[in-house]
């Protein structure tokens, strides 16, 4: 069985899925392997909603829909993924990762419309046949917002274990309240973001990149070691 520090090695954001399915029975495996994930308190402050089949279809026409409006599927009170005006190292992370994947897709800096159609793959889940968004009380803290955020890494890694991959997508957030009236959520519960699940295509170019990270003397101070 792979490792931990193997999965975290292998563990990308893909791009490209296979058409094959997902089923049920083994989605249900990667949800009670990832729910030992830590959580301060035991609270467990996540929840999810996975679509597959028709109801994923009736999300992508969502999205697509939203796309369409004059707002161009940006609504009022829905997050930024990035702070604005990023600064260094972040803006230069995150203008390398950017190039890379374009390059690997052929698609030029001057080819806005072929870079736009990419992006909004987003909402079509990069093919993936399952789509899981992941929801949180709204009165919930900084500290259960970062217990989401290992549970949704538990998910991954366990995903790659059983040879799958995933894509989180935080880009769901610019359709939050769309999603929150569709799924018919309580008003202290909110979407956070979004997940692609399924089989990576590995004949993708774009499944290809590996972004790059910072040495362990960039990010650690270690002392009276």
């Amino acid at each position: 069985m792979i490792s931990v520090t193997e999965a975290l090695r292998q563990r990308i954001s893909i791009r490209q899925f296979q058409s094959r399915p997902v089923s049920q029975a083994l989605l249900e495996e990667l949800l009670d392997a990832a729910r030992w994930s830590p959580s301060g308190g035991n609270l467990q402050p996540w929840k999810l909603i996975a679509v597959a089949g028709a109801e994923r279809a009736a999300i992508v026409q969502l999205a697509h829909t939203a796309r369409a409006a004059p707002d161009g599927a940006s609504e009022e009170g829905s997050d930024l993924v990035y702070p604005p005006n990023l600064w260094e190292p972040y803006r230069s992370r995150r203008y390398k990762v950017g190039e890379d994947m374009y390059e690997l897709l052929g698609i030029p800096r001057a080819d806005r419309a072929a870079r736009l159609a990419q992006v909004a793959r987003n909402f079509e889940f990069f093919g993936a046949p399952v789509g899981i968004f992941f929801v949180i009380d709204r009165r919930m803290g900084r500290a259960q917002w970062a217990h989401l955020g290992m549970f949704m890494l538990s998910l991954a890694l366990v995903a790659v274990e059983r040879g799958l991959g995933t894509c989180m997508q935080e880009f769901w957030a610019t359709l939050r309240e769309s999603l929150h009236r569709h799924f018919g959520l309580p008003d202290t519960d909110m979407v956070y973001c979004g997940m692609s699940l399924g089989f990576p295509d590995t004949t993708a170019p774009v499944n290809r990149l590996r972004s790059e990270r910072a040495p362990v003397a960039d990010f650690a101070s270690l002392r009276g070691f």
